[in-house]
């Protein structure tokens, strides 16, 4: 196993060059939020925008556009029909599609709600979509009933559950995947060919064949909801930069639990705040450009 720490993900920083404009350091698609959890896009698209990329897309439902839309005027969007639980609805399908092959990665499920159109997108985007995709939250949760079409996808995948996600993913209890959170990462990554990001303390990355790198930063204060959106942001942005899956999941676990560790530092790890630890990516990043 080996450690993840600012010594190793420091040579996997995205090279910017000096003529670089918006197109030519990374776009980012973000097929997230529903009915009451705009929240989940927001931190997503800010996290993704302080990782460097140079331009965020929300395919949002058009319900929460106006919160969105506020929240985050720095990205652009692409306002699509919901469903009767505020959802995306699949009939965006070919829409969805068509911008996601013009994205350089995809952020698929953050602030989702799980429900047949959900499910289909998921199969969707998969099967038909050859951008590297993200998939986090409730898009996991659909994912998980229909797990053979991780084996058909046609793009590289990046799946970041907790352990309860974990379990309905791999249908071994929580309880086991905690007792050896190592072996679960990895038979997953290698039975589905995919990179998996169990979270926790310790956050692990795994691949298919390769050893497993466990992540040194983070703290308890980050257990609050919409930490994982934050990752997810910070992830796809490095991932449309041009990273390899392996190392945008490695990097981005990095600088969100070395930001969370900043923010701990200054609200403690009782009052700290998702939208903290965003806030706290730029001392991270200059701490790896030194």
């Amino acid at each position: 196993m080996t450690d993840i720490c600012a010594e190793n993900v420091r040579e996997l920083l995205p090279q910017r060059a000096p003529d670089a404009n918006k197109y030519t350091v990374g776009t980012l698609l973000l097929v997230c939020g529903s009915y009451s959890m705009a929240g989940a896009c927001v931190l997503c698209a800010k996290a993704a925008l302080r990782s460097g990329v140079g331009l965020v897309r929300c395919a949002v439902p058009k319900g929460i556009y106006p919160i969105v839309s506020c929240s985050v005027p720095e990205a652009v969007f692409m306002v699509l029909e919901e469903n009767a639980q505020g959802a995306l609805s699949a009939s965006s399908a070919r829409e969805i599609v068509k911008a996601a092959e013009c994205a350089d990665a995809v952020v698929f499920g953050c602030g989702s709600r799980l429900c047949a159109d959900t499910e289909s997108l998921a199969v969707t985007l998969l099967t038909e979509c050859s951008t590297p995709i993200i998939i986090d939250a409730d898009g996991i949760n659909a994912l998980a009933k229909h797990i053979n079409v991780l084996d058909e996808a046609k793009c590289r995948v990046v799946l970041t559950p907790h352990e309860g996600e974990m379990s309905r993913l791999s249908r071994i209890s929580a309880e086991k995947i905690r007792e050896n959170r190592e072996e679960a990462a990895q038979s997953f990554a290698d039975a589905h060919d995919c990179v998996l990001v169990l979270k926790g303390m310790d956050t692990l990355v795994a691949r298919k064949g390769k050893e497993i790198r466990r992540n040194t930063t983070g703290n308890a204060g980050m257990a609050v909801a919409g930490s994982g959106d934050v990752l997810s942001g910070i992830m796809g942005g490095l991932l449309a930069q041009g990273l390899r899956t392996v190392d945008a999941a490695t990097l981005g676990v990095y600088i969100h639990g070395r930001a969370g560790d900043l923010a701990a530092m200054e609200y403690t790890e009782y009052s700290m705040l998702p939208t903290d630890i965003i806030g706290h990516i730029p001392a991270v990043f200059k701490e790896l450009i030194r």
